[in-house]
C-alpha cells in the first residue's frame, strides 16, 4: 500500500466519521431548538431517524419538527451510503491488511538503532541486503518499485516504498539512529541526490555509494558520500588478481567474507580512556595478551599505516585492521576498551 493510497484512504474515513458525527450534532441541537426537548430526548430521537430504525418519536412533533425529521433522514441515508461505501471499500480492497502491515513495519523500524539504511533493491542493492543479513546487521530497504518491496518482504526485510531522496522516506527508515546509508540506486544522478538529502539530514552519518562512471565519483564526495564503489572497476581488479594471484584472491575472499574459514579481518578501535593508549604495539600485546595480528593501523587523520612492527604506538582514534579468530578479535576489542 503506496503512502498516496493509505493517506487517501484514511482522509476518506475520518471524512465519513466527521459527516456522522457533524449530523449527530446538528439533529440533536436542531430538536432541542425546534422542539425544546431535554439533550438525551434529542439525541435519541437524532439516532433513530439518521438510522430509520422506524421506532416511534419520544413525543408529537410540530410541523417544523417533521420538516427537521424528514432532512435528517434524507442526510442520514446520504451519510450513511457514503461511510458503508467507504468501509467496505477499505475492508474488501485489502487496504487494511496493507495498512495495519505498514503500522506493524514502522513500529519495527521505530525499534531499530544503528541500522542500515539502503537506498535502492536492484542487482546490487540485492546482494547488499543479504552481505548484510549475513553479517548480522539490521537494515531497512527504500526503494521505489512495489514489485521490488513486496520481493523483500517475502525474504523477511523491512522496505519502504518511495524516493529514497525523500527526506520523509530515509525519517521513516529512522535516519536520525542510523549506522549508515548505502546509495545502490540504479542510476549515478540518483545516487547523488540520496547523498545530499541524507548528508545534509545527517552530516556525521557514513555514507556509501555506488558510481557507474569515474565523473560521477567527485559530484558524490562533493554532495556528501563517505566512500564512493565503482562497481565496474572494482570487479576488473578482482578478475586480474583471480587470474595473476589465485590463492591470494580466494583467501582474502574467504577470510572477508567468513565463509569457510576461522580466521577473520576486523577493524578494532583505540576508544579514549583505553589502557594501550600510548603504548607500543609489543608492549600492549604482553599487558593485555592481543592475540591477534595487526596488519596496518589506521590514523586518525586517515593515513594508513603499514609498516606495522612492535614499536608502533597505539593512539586514541586509531583502527588497528587485525586477523584473528573471533574470540581473539573479541578479546582484543574487550582489552582495548578496558
Amino acid at each position: 500500500m503506496t503512502q498516496a493510497l493509505k493517506t487517501r484512504a484514511m482522509r476518506q474515513i475520518r471524512l465519513a466519521g466527521v459527516a456522522l458525527g457533524a449530523l449527530l450534532c446538528t439533529g440533536t441541537v436542531g430538536y432541542r431548538w425546534i422542539e425544546q426537548m431535554p439533550f438525551f430526548d434529542a439525541f435519541y430521537l437524532t439516532v433513530i431517524t439518521v438510522t430509520t430504525v422506524g421506532f416511534g418519536e419520544v413525543h408529537p412533533l410540530s410541523v417544523p419538527g417533521r420538516v427537521f425529521t424528514i432532512v435528517m433522514i434524507f442526510l442520514g441515508v446520504m451519510v450513511g451510503t457514503f461511510s458503508l461505501t467507504t468501509i467496505a471499500s477499505f475492508v474488501f480492497s485489502g487496504d487494511w491488511r496493507a495498512y495495519w502491515r505498514d503500522r506493524r513495519q514502522s513500529k519495527m523500524i521505530g525499534r531499530l538503532n544503528d541500522q542500515v539504511i539502503l537506498c535502492g533493491y536492484g542487482r546490487v542493492g540485492r546482494h547488499v541486503a543479504e552481505e548484510l543479513r549475513s553479517e548480522g546487521l539490521p537494515f531497512v530497504v527504500i526503494d521505489p518499485l512495489p514489485e521490488r518491496i513486496a520481493d523483500l518482504e517475502e525474504k523477511g526485510f523491512l522496505g519502504i516504498l518511495g524516493d529514497a531522496a525523500q527526506e520523509a522516506n530515509l525519517r521513516a527508515a529512522g535516519i536520525e539512529r542510523a549506522h549508515g546509508l548505502i546509495a545502490a540506486a540504479n542510476g549515478d544522478a540518483e545516487n547523488v541526490f540520496i547523498v545530499l538529502t541524507a548528508h545534509t539530514m545527517r552530516p556525521d552519518l557514513t555514507i556509501a555509494a555506488r558510481a557507474d562512471s569515474e565523473e560521477s565519483e567527485p559530484k558524490l564526495r562533493r554532495a556528501g558520500a563517505t566512500r564512493v564503489i565503482l562497481p565496474y572497476h572494482l570487479t576488473g581488479r578482482r578478475l586480474v588478481s583471480m587470474i595473476m594471484r589465485p590463492a591470494v584472491s580466494e583467501f582474502l575472499d574467504e577470510v572477508e567474507h567468513t565463509s569457510g574459514l576461522e580466521l577473520l579481518v576486523e577493524q578494532v578501535p583505540v576508544p579514549s580512556g583505553s589502557p594501550v593508549e600510548g603504548l607500543a604495539l609489543q608492549e600492549a600485546r604482553a599487558r593485555h595478551r592481543l592475540d591477534v595480528t595487526v596488519l596496518a593501523v589506521k590514523r586518525p587523520d586517515g593515513s594508513f599505516d603499514t609498516k606495522v612492527n612492535g614499536d608502533t604506538r597505539l593512539t586514541v582514534g586509531s583502527l588497528l585492521i587485525a586477523v584473528g579468530t573471533q574470540s581473539q578479535l573479541a578479546a582484543c576489542i574487550s582489552a582495548l576498551r578496558g
